[in-house]
């Protein structure tokens, strides 16, 4: 796997938007490099960037990004509700795939390095990127703000790590580290006042507040851990709001945040009346938001992908201060390339047309999937239905768990449409490499059994996902709503389908694989498979004719 990171700046300009589009038109030069999100803030006075990329592409944008913002932002005019102390406030890396914290913490030193040494400007390292773990606090070194730095960076202890130890007027310092993935999310309060926001913030804040015990201070934790919030006033909106940083969501998640927020508003007699993501957040966070609010109302969490987001928004109140585009907000999704879903994004006229195109793809193996998925899709339904079925409210979270079940199995396999028709085109791609010479034969004979290989996979994983369904389609027509077992009848027949159609596919991809050790393992498993799919299928349609009685 390729390493990917992402960079999280904070540029200190929240309001002119065309100064902004010139630090991150710097972004977009760099070949390599995908940005993401740019996220302004007037009444912080603060812009939000993210980008991905492999990470030499990612610090050489950082590095152009933060010396176009020097040279645009002028800091001794700077005022803003979020603490700050530089043009670049804090530029943090994190990892996202193919590569450890310890090896992005040495991106984050490279870049720091090169800012302090080629830019001039004073930079300390954080989190990650920070041997001195006295001073890889953000917040303490940032103690001061701005207006504080020009005495603080003359203290021994406060000589930034690379750069000169003097502050500039205009620019400012910049804090650059390695760290993981931070969520910065808002919650409205319907107060305007910052100093009752502040006290719910202490109160769930895991740094918590410190108090006076028989003469001597003492700290008193917050309710949440690895959780960062402050309370602020912001004019734009005209409420306040409690301003955290979540860490560590494996911890304390999106929705606990809110929640806790809500319990320690109402008791100081302050609601709660909506919320605000800042940047990007991971799939997860809302997905898990969703079913957490689900479950609350004893509402199955088996729905798709989308209701879940929606009921996330909605119950979090992400849409009160503007629009809440998950396409523009979910980190996945704007990962995603439009060709890793061609098909499945197509409506069902289209998607038919396409099939019967003289286009040999979407062939068998793509057309076995969406079978699959739409015959989970069936039992999926009949486990929704059931959940919500009057008179069976003591049963929900049994038939809730089928639906999930039968969801994961539906995206597993309308994921592989796709992947197959991918799968033929990786071998036609394979077969129209040149082959003048010996060398230019040997890659093309090697990438053809790539992709043959690739081909038999992908059709065997449409075997093993539609077989899994039948589990749930089987305790949907034994025990789902009588009323739709005819339903989950019609789910057998589409998973028997996908599944033979499936090995079709990887029987006649295996006829041009070389290995015969495996192909002779993974036609033995299919026909296993196989097998015992027929002879599930008869069961169920038993099961479904019986109770049908007609």
């Amino acid at each position: 796997m390729q390493p990917i990171i992402e960079c999280v700046p904070n540029f200190s300009e929240g309001s002119d938007l065309q100064l902004i589009r010139q630090i991150t038109d710097q972004v977009e030069t760099v070949e390599g490099v995908r940005l993401l999100n740019v996220d302004p803030g007037k009444a912080t006075n603060r812009t939000v960037v993210t980008f991905v990329g492999h990470p030499e592409a990612v610090i050489e944008a950082a590095f152009r990004a933060i010396k176009k913002a020097g040279e645009l932002i002028e800091m001794s005019k700077h005022k803003g509700e979020h603490p700050r102390m530089g043009a670049t406030d804090v530029c943090p890396l994190i990892p996202i795939a193919g590569i450890s914290m310890e090896e992005t913490a040495a991106f984050a030193q490279k870049l720091a390095k090169r800012v302090g040494e080629e830019l001039s400007i004073p930079v300390y390292l954080y989190e990650a990127a920070q041997p001195d773990k006295s001073r890889n606090n953000l917040s303490v070194i940032r103690a001061g703000e701005y207006e504080g730095f020009f005495k603080k960076i003359k203290e021994p202890q406060w000589k930034p790590d690379f750069g000169p130890a003097e502050f500039d007027a205009k620019r400012g310092g910049t804090v650059i580290g390695a760290r993981d993935f931070l969520v910065a999310y808002n919650v409205n309060l319907n107060t305007t006042s910052t100093r009752r926001a502040n006290a719910v913030a202490f109160d769930v804040r895991e740094a918590g507040r410190n108090v006076v015990v028989n003469g001597e201070k003492v700290n008193q934790p917050g309710s949440l851990k690895s959780v960062k919030a402050i309370g602020w006033f912001i004019e734009e909106y005209g409420v306040a709001q409690i301003s955290m940083n979540l860490t560590n969501i494996n911890i304390t998640p999106l929705h606990i945040a809110f929640d806790e927020v809500c319990k320690k508003a109402d008791a100081r007699g302050i609601r709660v009346t909506g919320s605000e993501l800042v940047g990007l957040v991971p799939l997860k966070s809302l997905t898990d938001a969703g079913r957490y609010f689900l479950r609350k109302q004893k509402r199955s969490t088996g729905v798709s992908e989308k209701e879940l987001i929606k009921i996330a928004v909605k119950s979090m109140g992400l849409d009160e201060l503007g629009p809440f585009k998950p396409e523009e907000r979910i980190i996945e999704y704007m990962l995603r390339l439009p060709a890793d879903s061609k098909l499945v994004n197509m409506n069902l006229s289209a998607f038919a047309d396409e099939t019967a195109s003289e286009s040999p793809a979407p062939g068998g193996g793509s057309i076995s999937a969406y079978v699959g998925a739409l015959g989970v899709s069936l039992a999926t339904m009949v486990a929704n239905l059931s959940s919500h079925k009057k008179g069976w409210d003591d049963r929900w979270e049994e038939f809730s768990d089928w639906a999930e079940k039968g969801e994961a199995l539906k995206n597993e396999l309308v994921k592989l449409v796709d992947a197959d028709t991918k799968a033929f085109n990786k071998i036609m791609e394979a077969f129209a490499l040149p082959k003048s010479s010996e060398a230019e034969k040997s890659i093309r004979s090697q990438s053809i059994q790539e992709a043959t290989r690739y081909a038999i996979d992908i059709p065997f994983q449409v075997m093993q996902a539609s077989f899994k369904s039948l589990e749930v389609i089987k305790a949907m027509a034994e025990t789902g709503n009588p009323n739709s077992v005819s339903d989950a009848g019609v789910g057998a027949l589409c998973a028997r389908a996908a599944v033979m159609g499936a090995f079709m596919n990887v029987r006649i991809n295996a006829a041009g694989y070389t290995d015969k050790v495996f192909v002779e393992e993974i036609v033995s498993k299919g026909k296993e498979i196989e097998q015992k799919t027929i002879a599930l299928e008869q069961e169920i349609l038993k099961v479904v004719n019986d109770r049908i009685g007609l």
